[in-house]
């Protein structure tokens, strides 16, 4: 049975050491940036979202747990920000341990915080999902998200072809 429950100091840590590294090579990726300008971009943004660490206001970030022969296993972590003006949520990170992949848990985290919000008075979540990220947006799509945009840029002092190829 997949969970949730409220990250611990050294598991915010974690969390952010992950993260900034992940969110890095997605900036890069996704935005043609270098590694180093992806890297600071992306520190620059963790560290402005969490002032106060795991405790900072309006962030939620949580763990990500299930229940094994009766002991809890870590395999996970879930940030969003909730709008409660709007009754929605947006959620920055949704992350599963590789080795708990491709096994269903990821549809389950999402159905059990379908529910929790949903008892919360929530009405929508939305997310952002890499382009090249297909087996999330797999995952998303088969828990019944919808795209709604496309995000686009452009490198300024740029044209069509001066840009590096893939």
């Amino acid at each position: 049975m997949v969970m949730f429950r409220p990250m611990l100091s050294h598991e915010f840590l974690a969390f952010v050491e992950y993260f900034v590294a992940d969110y890095a090579n997605e900036i890069a990726s996704n935005y043609r940036l270098s590694q180093a300008d992806a890297l600071l971009q992306a520190r620059r943004e963790t560290e402005s979202s969490f002032p106060d660490g795991e405790k900072s206001a309006g962030q939620v970030v949580l763990c990500i747990t299930q229940t094994r022969q009766g002991e809890e296993q870590h395999i996970g972590y879930l940030w969003y920000k909730p709008d409660a003006q709007l009754k929605s949520i947006y959620i920055n990170d949704f992350y599963l341990f590789p080795k708990f992949r491709g096994l269903g848990l990821g549809s389950e985290a999402m159905k059990c915080l379908e529910g929790r919000l949903i008892q919360e008075g929530y009405k929508q979540i939305k997310l952002r999902v890499a382009a090249d990220n297909r087996k999330a947006r797999q995952v998303y799509e088969s828990n019944g998200f919808g795209v709604t945009g496309i995000n686009m840029n452009k490198i300024l002092g740029s044209t069509p072809d001066t840009l590096p190829e893939d």
